[in-house]
């Protein structure tokens, strides 16, 4: 398996799904199985972040840099979030809510 990770990778993506080597910022709560993605956001410039929409990502320690695989494998209901332009953000209150959408721009 290659572990070579990047940011930032062409949008589309193929067939809809997350590339293996796609890195993500995303929340050791999340990550670590602790709280539900709640947030999701694909930034303008083409990142993307998972949050737990709770705790503060801008915490000392809150947030890893990791292939966003490693999410998506553990709660498949991410892989929808693949085809999410960039420049958009989705919510859900609970892991079996459905994800709700809107603009998001760093001004806000």
């Amino acid at each position: 398996m290659n572990h070579e990770m990047f940011r930032y990778l062409p949008w589309p993506f193929e067939g809809d799904t997350f590339p293996p080597a796609l890195g993500a910022a995303i929340m050791r709560t999340v990550l670590e199985g602790a709280r539900p993605a709640l947030q999701v956001l694909h930034e303008p410039e083409g990142g993307w972040a998972i949050s737990d929409g709770e705790a503060d990502p801008n915490a000392p320690g809150a947030l890893i840099a990791t292939h966003i695989w490693h999410v998506v494998s553990a709660d498949p209901s991410l892989a929808q979030l693949a085809a999410m332009p960039p420049g958009t953000q989705a919510d859900r209150l609970t892991r079996d809510d459905p994800w709700e959408f809107r603009a998001f721009s760093w001004d806000e």
